[in-house]
């Protein structure tokens, strides 16, 4: 994957933006204003997303790409190094189960209007 399919697979989400809050390099990807992607666009492909905290666990000891998250929470956020270790479709799994996971946390007039 390129920072533009990972944009483009995050933009066709219900209720989700894109923004640029902290600096140019860190795209931000949000659903009804919580974050459950960041994306670099400087230096090595990179992407935060938002996990369980076992899981996140689990994620870092089976994959090398998979890493706590980076400037994050690192018990609820991995940092996934985008190198071809790692299957498209399982990059894709992922930020589904990011957003799935902000969603489920949103109240419920926030899902009703999602």
């Amino acid at each position: 994957m390129n920072i533009e399919e990972i944009r483009e697979y995050c933009l066709c989400k219900k209720g989700v933006t894109e923004s640029l809050p902290f600096d140019e390099d860190t795209l931000v990807f949000k659903v009804l204003n919580k974050m459950f992607a960041l994306a670099s666009l400087e230096g090595d492909l990179s992407i935060n997303l938002k996990c369980n905290p076992e899981k996140a666990i689990e994620l870092r000891e089976q994959y090398h790409a998979v890493q706590p998250g980076y400037y994050m929470n690192k018990k609820h956020w991995n940092t996934v190094r985008i190198d071809r270790s790692v299957s498209d479709k399982l990059v894709k799994q992922w930020i589904d189960d990011s957003y799935k996971l902000v969603v489920s946390k949103l109240t419920k007039k926030q899902k009703e209007e999602l």
